[in-house]
């Protein structure tokens, strides 16, 4: 998955025409770094993952979904993709990856006691999102605002500026995203 994911990242860019520089200035991430993520040396983090996701104008569910194969219409929890952020240790399961034709997707989150992710800017724009929580506690950090989210919230927005996820503990964050591109 991670070896089609980093082939995926490097045919964005070279379909852009464009240099690890480009992409590096664009992206505020050192060529350096897009490098060894492109020649397989080092693993991607969500915060990456975001910065690049913001550059190419797609949420990073459809980056991910775009690495496996044509999804089918029934998904058992076991064939449901799962990709760890190695910085974290955030889980994120595609509960229902994103497919040609459909607007909508349902994403799980396991996020540890005390991690933090945060996303300088959304990688589309708009996008509409629903976040509820299963359990443990999330302060989630929406455009300066922040909401301490408890099992059965759910938060709705659409997203235009930074985020932040944050788990205070002493539980892991477990939450279900619906996203509704715009």
């Amino acid at each position: 998955m991670e070896e089609r994911l980093v082939q995926r990242l490097a045919g964005l860019r070279e379909a852009r025409g464009w240099s690890l520089e480009e992409l590096a200035a664009a992206s505020g991430i050192s060529r350096a770094t897009l490098s060894r993520l492109e020649r397989g040396e080092s693993s991607p983090t969500a915060a990456l993952l975001g910065k690049l996701c913001a550059v190419y104008g797609m949420p990073m569910s459809r980056l991910i979904a775009e690495a496996e194969a044509q999804p089918a219409q029934l998904i058992r929890s076991s064939e449901q993709p799962e990709w760890r952020d190695p910085a974290t240790g955030f889980v994120r399961r595609m509960v229902s990856p994103p497919a040609r034709g459909f607007g909508a997707e349902l994403i799980e989150g396991h996020l540890p006691a005390g991690a933090v992710i945060d996303y300088e800017q959304p990688p589309v724009r708009g996008m509409e999102q629903h976040l509820w929580m299963l359990g443990g506690v999330l302060d989630y950090t929406l455009e300066g605002e922040v909401y301490r989210l408890q099992p059965g919230d759910c938060l709705r927005f659409h997203l235009f500026g930074p985020t932040r996820f944050s788990c205070p503990g002493p539980a892991d964050a477990h939450y279900l995203i619906a996203i509704c591109e715009p």
